[in-house]
């Protein structure tokens, strides 16, 4: 690590907002670019590179530098990138988990050529609208892959709870299909 690295991390860990600003124009754009790289989608490079910057700023404090800064910059949105692909691949996986469990539970009657796009609009639409917190519990346990006491911890809520959620999340989806296919479903 050299001293420039040095002054810059103790100027930021200080709280100079004019040593980050430089920081974030010096390393915003090659950083959107590193990240789009390994996502091939530049809205989401530059959402995820701000939310890194935000989070650095936010915990300026504890931030210690071990290596260089750029390295630190570079392997901290290679990070960032990796993790998100990861997340999206289980999202992926949970989908086609839970659009094959519906085609099971959907009636006989019901084409089997029913559009794949409507009924992933169908299971969009009853997320967005059961309760908020139920809602928010499906996704993190059934596209997150999160512990009931996991989600228990981020939402400051009892398992109980979450599990009440869940049951109400699972509730609803049954009636949202039954509009989905016209029937009544177990």
């Amino acid at each position: 690590m050299n001293l420039n690295d040095l002054y810059i991390q103790k100027k930021i860990r200080a709280g100079d907002i004019r040593e980050f600003e430089r920081l974030f124009l010096k390393y915003y754009e090659p950083l959107c670019r590193h990240a789009d790289k390994l996502l091939n989608d530049m809205d989401t490079a530059e959402d995820m590179v701000q939310e890194f910057f935000y989070q650095f700023w936010k915990n300026r404090e504890s931030f210690t530098l071990k290596f260089s800064l750029n390295a630190y910059l570079y392997q901290s949105i290679r990070n960032n990138a990796l993790h998100y692909l990861e997340h999206l691949k289980i999202r992926k996986n949970y989908a086609e988990k839970v659009i094959n469990e519906f085609r099971e539970m959907v009636p006989l009657n019901v084409q089997p050529e029913a559009d794949l796009n409507d009924l992933n609009e169908a299971i969009r639409v009853s997320l967005g609208q059961m309760p908020e917190r139920c809602s928010a519990v499906f996704r993190m346990n059934r596209f997150e892959g999160k512990k009931y006491r996991e989600i228990a911890g981020i939402l400051s809520i009892s398992e109980k709870t979450v599990e009440a959620d869940m049951s109400k999340a699972l509730q609803f989806f049954r009636r949202s299909l039954r509009d989905y296919t016209g029937e009544e479903i177990k």
